[in-house]
């Protein structure tokens, strides 16, 4: 009697432990999936940054090339404009 108590007393502690085991894995994956998710969200929100910013430097410089080359046009028509009306004053 006292061996089956015996058996039956490491059997279920070998249960236990087996148990505790399977949650500690749970636990560890269940961390290591919100850690994955976190970096990566993070990641992508550095990313959408930095590329955002990237774009934007592009256009803005986009922008200022052909709106100083179209400033550049007109003050030369304005300027020739002047200078063909000085030159009918003077004649």
């Amino acid at each position: 009697m006292k061996e089956n108590a015996v058996i039956t007393i490491i059997s279920i502690t070998i249960i236990v432990l087996n148990m505790m085991m399977i949650i500690v894995l749970d636990i560890k994956n269940a961390i290591m999936m919100a850690t994955m998710a976190e970096v990566t969200t993070v990641t992508m929100a550095e990313i959408m940054v930095a590329t955002m910013a990237e774009v934007t430097a592009v256009v803005m410089a986009e922008v200022t090339v052909v709106v100083m080359a179209v400033i550049t046009v007109v003050v030369k028509d304005v300027a020739a404009v002047g200078a063909g009306c000085f030159n009918l004053i003077n004649n």
